[in-house]
């Protein structure tokens, strides 16, 4: 079952830093979980819950970036954000560039970490709910026989029932049928509805391609 209290996941082999970012968060109420290399974390991460990693940049072993580069290749999108010395600024930028929503350098500001929190948690919140949309239409078009997919590509591309038969060779009265149910399969009340639930799932792949 997922945890439904988004977790800060801090990843900095200095200790006085993690324990004082663990006190500045969890006395503004988020749960913290705190880890001294890129490697314990990875050990004992779990991507399904929900969250964010505030990363250190320069540690022993696997660096931040590092660890930024291993989760970007397993797909995973949860939110990172960056924690730099003065001279680590420009590659922050890179890391950036790469994903990470963010970087903060050290002595932080405390406002301006929470601040950077909480955008993670909403990035993160709705990267789910985005990823829970695609997973609800990609079962309902897979439900969608080669035939009916065929016929479903001709009406969001506005062709009538009748141009529809010409197109695939049969008749008006079978095209009918097919568009019934693909209305069915994909629970769709109209065929604006239709393009919105393809369009939004060719969105999300070309995002998803786009990031990794």
């Amino acid at each position: 079952m997922q945890e439904l209290d988004p977790k800060i996941y801090i990843v900095d082999d200095d200790e006085a830093f993690r324990d004082s970012l663990r006190w500045l968060l969890e006395s503004n109420g988020f749960e913290t979980e705190l880890f001294a290399s890129a490697q314990q974390f990875l050990n004992c991460f779990n991507s399904a819950k929900p969250g964010c990693v505030v990363l250190d940049i320069r540690m022993p072993g696997m660096t931040g970036l590092e660890l930024q580069e291993t989760l970007n290749k397993k797909g995973v999108r949860t939110p990172v954000i960056f924690v730099t010395g003065h001279g680590d600024i420009p590659m922050a930028v890179n890391a950036v560039k790469r994903g990470a929503i963010d970087f903060i350098e050290k002595p932080f500001n405390e406002t301006a970490m929470l601040e950077l929190i909480a955008k993670a948690l909403l990035l993160d919140a709705q990267w789910r709910e985005a990823d829970s949309q695609h997973a609800m239409i990609h079962s309902r078009l897979a439900k969608l026989t080669a035939r009916e997919l065929e016929v479903m590509e001709c009406v969001i591309a506005g062709k009538s029932n009748k141009l529809i038969a010409e197109h695939l060779g049969i008749t008006v009265k079978t095209v009918e049928a097919h568009r019934s149910k693909v209305m069915d399969k994909m629970e769709a009340n109209s065929v604006a509805e239709l393009v919105q639930l393809v369009a939004h799932e060719r969105l999300r792949n070309l995002d998803h391609q786009d990031r990794f």
